[in-house]
């Protein structure tokens, strides 16, 4: 995220992208963790922006999206969200399952890198990731996505979603579900088809940065210049 946390504090926006409990250090880190540990900290960065800025918005990747659902359900006041990949259905069948082997597999193997579905050959470049699943963690995420299923409804602030056609690691059918279950009434849904499932990386980053400061503009009350190319 930080390639477009980056394009719009260059635009003049305030921007805090929090290092989520659990990320950022060794596998086993985020097996200790919960998902309530995460919508903490993304609730202490949204608050802490709060108190110095006028009008919010929040935005997230993939496991980010539930995050921004959750936050928007609770805090209605927010001016906008913007969801790339959402999460809310995953590609994985047996996903769901995982609750199950905690116990007894506490990590499994991620694809190589050839194996990614980023178009862009410099893309792996800007993604860092673990080498690993850590079993535990990723259960954790499948009892966000239930909880942000269940809240999806709630959430009625203006949004955008993001999703490209290439994505390998969400359900074919993640995105339009999500936008049809949202109680937004002002929405929008932009399909990309030259992207892998890290969108915010790979061929077509600028122009989902540029649409997304539109996005902001569009819903800050006139705070902003609406137009910005990629």
């Amino acid at each position: 995220m930080r390639l477009l946390g980056e394009f719009l504090h260059d635009r003049g926006i305030s921007v805090a992208a929090p290092l989520l409990p659990g990320h950022g250090t060794i596998p086993e880190d985020l097996n200790r963790t919960r998902w309530q540990d995460w919508a903490s900290a993304a609730e202490e960065a949204l608050l802490a922006l709060r108190a110095r800025c006028e009008v919010l918005f929040i935005a997230g990747l993939s496991m980010g999206t539930l995050l921004v659902i959750h936050l928007a359900a609770r805090y209605p006041d927010v001016a906008g969200i913007a969801l790339y990949s959402p999460a809310l259905k995953v590609a994985h069948r047996l996903l769901p399952l995982l609750p199950l082997l905690g116990p007894f597999v506490k990590q499994w193997p991620k694809e190589s890198e050839e194996d990614t579905d980023l178009t862009d050959p410099d893309a792996v470049k800007r993604c860092w990731s673990y080498e690993t699943w850590p079993t535990r963690g990723v259960s954790e995420l499948v009892r966000l996505q239930r909880v942000a299923r269940a809240e999806l409804k709630e959430v009625r602030v203006p949004a955008i979603v993001f999703h490209s056609t290439l994505d390998t690691s969400i359900h074919p059918m993640s995105a339009k579900f999500t936008f049809d279950g949202l109680g937004s009434q002002d929405k929008e849904l932009v399909t990309l088809h030259n992207s892998g499932h890290v969108v915010t990386v790979d061929s077509e980053r600028e122009s989902i940065f540029a649409r997304t400061y539109g996005f902001i503009a569009a819903h800050c009350g006139g705070r902003l210049q609406p137009n910005v190319r990629p």
